[in-house]
């Protein structure tokens, strides 16, 4: 789409050929490059096909409106297109809580489940969790490239039911998602349904009761739901990419919800993830890259190689991390296995993706696209995220970002430092 752009921008005529169901996302694409007038032409070729006479039929049927599209003079609306500028307002609704969610979720700005209203004291409040004005313009996101301000960032963070305490880790994870290697530009915006993924490691963890342990990827503990599900915030109403317009994914992702946790450090014999990654223990740090398959395995060999066996059997491939939970990962790091010997024998037993169409093999997986975390709790499941379908194919990589501390943190997080759930005994 962007290379059709292109040529128009060069003075030469251009038209793009889009499958039925991309519309929306190649009108989306234009407009957004200044061109909201290039001219699309629906098709009806198998999205992927690589079956020749489907593709010559699909073409044949729109070759006259190809012709056209290409000879006909542009119209006033094309040639000179009006923008539509939505003068923003400070309060945008008032009502109740329910009528508040149900404004918010007909603007297209939830992700489905109720939030909680950024009303001014709230977003003040959210702000105390940095020193940076709220005019500052921590970066640009895709794919609009909406500028992502600390403010813009902490109303999203109250949208999803943050802490102030999680300001500094959003205003990184901001960060980490544009930088050029975790290649979001790709995967954000693709049929494959990635989504980001979090690892936290260094104090902070503990600081703001992150779950580390037991079920640290399921529902339950308020900083690793609302961490990740003010990315998926931030990305959606800053970024642009809305659900079947500029985010395309075919099936979709349960994990764009959330996907938020800590390296369980306490119990892990190797050095924290941060460490190895050329950071210090006593930084705090969030790790990012874009899975979207998900499988557990438990061994079923109990010793140092079963484990490892069982890592392999697990099928990684482009990009993989791996959670150990801590039984196994002691009992790989007593058998002699360090993090760095696991990423070589997990990289050499990767499974070698498909080539694609046209292409010759993939090269062999580089161990430095194998994440090994230790995390989780007592049992014997263990856990692979990979990027199927492309991850590792783009020239991307495992992203650290720093996690930056206002002055007052100590403070702030003794305020909040009580907020976890207290159970009922049965």
């Amino acid at each position: 789409m962007y290379n059709v752009v292109a040529v128009e921008y060069f003075g030469t005529p251009a038209v793009v050929l889009v499958n039925n169901g991309f519309v929306n996302d190649a009108r989306s694409a234009a407009s957004g490059k200044g061109i909201p007038g290039l001219r699309v032409i629906p098709e009806n070729v198998t999205c992927e096909s690589n079956v020749q006479e489907n593709i010559e039929s699909g073409v044949n049927a729109v070759m006259d409106q190809i012709v056209a599209a290409l000879t006909k003079p542009l119209t006033l609306e094309e040639s000179a297109p009006k923008k539509e500028v939505e003068k923003p307002s400070r309060i945008v609704f008032k009502g109740s809580f329910a009528e508040v969610n149900q404004f918010y979720y007909k603007r297209g700005w939830t992700d489905g489940l109720p939030v909680v209203p950024p009303t001014e004291e709230a977003v003040a409040e959210m702000l105390t969790g940095t020193d940076l004005p709220g005019d500052h313009l921590v970066t640009k996101i895709i794919p609009r490239m909406g500028k992502a301000t600390v403010e813009k960032i902490a109303i999203n963070a109250v949208m999803a039911g943050a802490l102030p305490t999680y300001m500094p880790i959003l205003i990184a994870a901001a960060q980490a998602v544009m930088d050029r290697k975790a290649r979001f530009d790709v995967f954000e915006v693709s049929t494959g349904s990635w989504a980001p993924f979090f690892v936290m490691n260094g104090p902070v963890r503990n600081q703001i009761n992150l779950n580390c342990s037991s079920g640290s990827l399921s529902p339950g503990n308020m900083p690793n739901a609302a961490l990740g599900r003010a990315v998926g915030l931030i990305v959606k109403n800053i970024g642009g990419a809305r659900k079947a317009v500029e985010d395309m994914g075919v099936i979709g992702n349960p994990g764009k919800y959330s996907l938020f946790f800590g390296e369980n450090e306490e119990e892990c014999l190797w050095e924290p993830l941060h460490v190895d990654r050329g950071f210090k223990k006593t930084d705090s740090t969030i790790t990012l890259f874009l899975p979207n398959t998900f499988t557990q395995r438990i061994p079923a060999d109990t010793d140092a190689r079963g484990v490892a066996d069982a890592l392999a059997g697990m099928g990684p491939g482009g990009m993989s991390a791996f959670i150990i939970n801590p039984p196994n990962a002691r009992i790989l790091a007593e058998g002699g296995w360090t993090r760095a010997k696991l990423q070589k024998f997990l990289a050499e037993k990767a499974v070698s993706p498909a080539p694609q169409p046209g292409q010759g093999p993939r090269p062999a997986m580089d161990p430095e696209s194998v994440l090994v975390v230790v995390a989780g709790g007592p049992g014997a499941f263990m856990a692979l995220l990979r990027s199927a379908g492309g991850g590792g194919g783009f020239n991307n990589a495992f992203v650290t970002k720093k996690i930056e501390l206002p002055k007052a943190w100590d403070k702030l997080a003794a305020k909040y430092k009580s907020m976890v759930p207290v159970y009922a005994r049965y």
